[in-house]
């Protein structure tokens, strides 16, 4: 059985106001960490701090920079080596240049997070590549309007410094699932996030959308985008292939009162087997909706559901 984030989050609290990890002894290690970060009964004490350590590091990289840097200060994993909690308070403050109270709660936004990606993570996640990553991503496709239209809310983590540029062709209307040919055939609205940039090679055919950003994204700053992408049709699928790490994607997809006769789950499935591959049995709930979660997705494969008429 996993871990709660809310029992991740107190252990996280109850070693920060102690000597923080670096210094803590295995005994100081909650039930929750251990399992969350894959601690077994073989692990030795020095092991099993060393597994937390790990793994606290490894989905730290997918926190804001201030949140970052405060989370693991305050666990004792950067910053200055000090045994008291204030002590690290209080260089958090002065690195992002914030006072003691802003400082306390980028602490616990930071850690916070954490819990919630190593109670709901808990497996390594990939590292991040490329000029900026996908935190989350959520979309709601309905299917029972008089044209397909999926809304798609992203986070999206600056890798680089000054990023002016979003490349969105994948997953949001890659032509293999949204029948998308020619650039006609889609409309696209930007209802937060930037301005919307099209990519086409010498005909007619869409070959690519980018967002540019109000002004150019730091390294490690968070940003929200908000879309509605229609199109003429669909095929009987709906996937995201991410062409970097993404942490986690949420899908909804709305068939109204016309369900499919059937609908499959397609977890990290190569993007040539999308037209055979069946998936995992679901069923649609109530108002004829099927709703589907993913952690943790691998750059180049395939993760949505897919459903036969």
């Amino acid at each position: 059985m996993g871990s709660s984030a809310e029992d991740c989050e107190a252990e996280l609290k109850q070693l920060r106001r102690n000597r923080g990890l670096c210094l803590a002894r295995a005994g100081e290690i909650g039930d929750a960490l251990r399992t969350a970060c894959g601690v077994t009964s073989d692990d030795t004490p020095a092991r099993t701090v060393q597994k937390v350590i790990e793994a606290i590091s490894q989905q730290a990289q997918w926190l804001g920079r201030e949140q970052r840097q405060a989370a693991l200060t305050a666990l004792g994993l950067s910053g200055p080596e000090s045994r008291f909690l204030q002590d690290r308070q209080a260089w958090v403050a002065q690195a992002i240049d914030r006072d003691i109270r802003t400082a306390r709660r980028r602490i616990d936004e930071g850690c916070a997070e954490l819990a919630l990606l190593l109670a709901e993570g808990g497996e390594t996640a990939t590292t991040p590549t490329g000029s900026w990553h996908t935190e989350r991503m959520r979309v709601l496709l309905a299917l029972d309007q008089p044209s397909p239209e999926a809304f798609v809310f992203r986070r999206v983590v600056a890798c680089n410094e000054s990023l002016d540029e979003l490349d969105l062709a994948t997953p949001l209307t890659a032509s293999d699932q949204l029948a998308i040919h020619h650039a006609d055939e889609v409309q696209v609205d930007v209802f937060a996030g930037g301005t919307l940039l099209r990519t086409r090679n010498g005909s007619s055919k869409l070959t690519g959308l980018a967002l540019r950003p109000p002004e150019p994204l730091r390294r490690g700053q968070k940003h929200e985008i908000a879309l509605r992408v229609r199109a003429a049709k669909v095929l009987p699928y709906y996937v995201c292939v991410p062409k970097s790490a993404c942490a986690e994607f949420t899908l909804t997809v709305r068939f109204g009162t016309q369900p499919p006769r059937t609908v499959g789950l397609l977890e990290k499935v190569l993007r040539n087997d999308l037209r055979s591959a069946t998936g995992t049995p679901l069923e649609t709930d109530a108002a004829g909706e099927v709703h589907v979660r993913f952690r943790n997705l691998q750059p180049e494969f395939a993760y949505g559901i897919r459903w036969e008429p």
